[in-house]
């Protein structure tokens, strides 16, 4: 199985999915550190879309500027444009698989798509 982890190294939830994915054998495992390489808009669009979930729910609001923003009740393209533009402020750890997409916190939730 492939699976695609949006990881910041930073964060402890990040950390405990990337754990949790390495400790298998059976996944051919991408990291993707997104601070350093931000996903596209469309790509966000079909992250969210994937893990049936409007991309307000996907928003870091902790540590961020995104109430300040208006983008707790934006609407779904100018959150993944604010998003695409400045990553920070897309909540971790995103992780994709052929399961679908789920936003891992709390980091038990992976195992939902693996």
């Amino acid at each position: 199985m492939k699976a695609t982890i949006w990881h910041n190294p930073s964060c402890s939830k990040s950390r405990a999915a990337l754990e949790t994915l390495r400790a298998r054998d059976d996944i051919e495992l991408e990291i993707v550190q997104y601070l350093k390489h931000p996903p596209s808009r469309e790509k966000l669009a079909q992250l969210y879309r994937d893990a049936g979930m409007p991309p307000r729910e996907g928003l870091r609001t902790q540590g961020t500027d995104a109430q300040e923003r208006g983008l707790t009740e934006a609407g779904d393209e100018t959150v993944i444009e604010a998003m695409a533009a400045d990553p920070k402020l897309i909540e971790r750890p995103l992780v994709e698989t052929d399961k679908g997409v789920r936003l891992c916190r709390p980091p038990e939730r992976i195992e939902e798509i693996l």
